[in-house]
């Protein structure tokens, strides 16, 4: 009973690392990439449809990223979608690709873009926290039940800790890797 519980705990936990991680790939760093279009939608035939399925989008340099639309006359509404997404560059078209140029980060917007990803992370904590939070809940419901003595609910709720503890320095590491790669110039 309480290796499921564990192991319950470690997959949840582990999904929290692995959307942060998603979430990080939204930030801006010293390159571009082209996952700061996710998420963008183009009007395609009155369906909107994500960017990178009505065109190939791929970072040619580490500050520009071009779209080449499968169909020339969606560039109007591809250029609309982007400028709409507010991400802070311009679409050049030049009536056969959309180029988007990047300009380099600043020193500001660096620190601006490592405090967002260390709020990403803070939130992160706060699942994993919600997470102990359920388990150890489970821990008691088993001991109210008397499925389990209370030394052993004792000795899970702790295991429940070194797991949270765990996931939380792995969640402060990924931190530490993501801010030196958004600081680097």
């Amino acid at each position: 009973m309480l290796q499921e519980v564990y192991a319950q705990t470690k997959e949840h936990m582990e999904k929290s690392i692995e959307a942060l991680k998603k979430d990080y790939k939204s930030l801006r760093t010293g390159k571009v990439n082209t996952n700061i279009l996710d998420g963008i939608k183009v009007d395609y035939y009155g369906t909107m449809t994500d960017l990178s399925q009505v065109g190939s989008v791929l970072a040619t340099d580490a500050t520009t990223i071009t779209i080449n639309p499968w169909e020339k006359n969606l560039l109007g509404t591809i250029e609309k979608a982007i400028q709409n997404a507010n991400i802070g560059v311009n679409p050049n078209n030049d009536g056969q690709i959309i180029k988007l140029f990047f300009p380099p980060m600043t020193v500001e917007q660096r620190q601006e873009t490592a405090k967002h990803a260390k709020t990403m992370t803070d939130n992160a904590k706060v699942a994993i926290r919600n997470i102990r939070q359920n388990s150890n809940n489970k821990v008691k419901t088993l001991l109210k039940d008397k499925a389990i003595t209370e030394d052993e609910s004792k000795k899970a709720q702790d295991e429940i800790q070194k797991i949270t503890d765990s996931y939380v320095l792995k969640a402060d590491e990924t931190l530490k890797a993501k801010e030196k790669e958004i600081l680097t110039v």
